[in-house]
């Protein structure tokens, strides 16, 4: 059984520093890989595949020219300087918008919220975690679908603290 207080201390050292990705493995088998980005994760997949052929062979310019249309890909449009804020996922996981099936959701746009009030729910390892607001003010979009899997930092909510 994997301590999640663990992988939520992991996540926040790896969140601090300027690594991109780390992987953990127990002599029980048990394996732990968290990555800050796409590209890591994609270029990670890409040295696994390779694993077996000789590293020294692997030539350097086509894992860079493989994750360079991932990075294209997953890099948002330019927006303009947004005022909201964006509550992000601390987790991968389950969202939920509601705290159960056929009840009322937490939040919706236009929802005044108050810091520290729970916006929605992420399942995580058959764990639901309520995730809080960190700001006062106006929920201006919802950016997830209720049921649906949510990665790692990807954008939950964006909130007016001016509204």
């Amino acid at each position: 059984m994997i301590d999640l207080r663990y992988v939520k201390k992991l996540v926040d050292m790896l969140d601090e520093s300027s690594v991109d990705s780390i992987e953990i493995s127990s002599d029980k088998g048990m394996k732990i890989r968290i990555s800050k980005s796409p590209v890591a994760r994609a270029a990670m997949q890409q040295m696994q595949q390779m694993q077996p052929m000789a590293m020294h062979a692997a030539p350097a310019a086509p894992m860079g020219a493989a994750a360079a249309p991932l990075a294209l890909a997953a890099a948002p449009k330019a927006e303009p300087a947004s005022t909201f804020t964006d509550v992000k996922s601390p987790m991968v996981g389950t969202y939920y918008s509601k705290p159960e099936p056929g009840a009322q959701a937490y939040v919706t746009v236009g929802s005044k919220v108050t810091q520290g009030q729970v916006l929605c729910i992420i399942e995580a390892m058959k764990i639901m975690n309520e995730i809080e607001c960190e700001v006062t003010g106006t929920v201006r979009e919802v950016c997830v679908t209720d049921a649906h899997p949510v990665e790692y930092g990807q954008v939950l909510f964006r909130i007016d603290p001016n509204g």
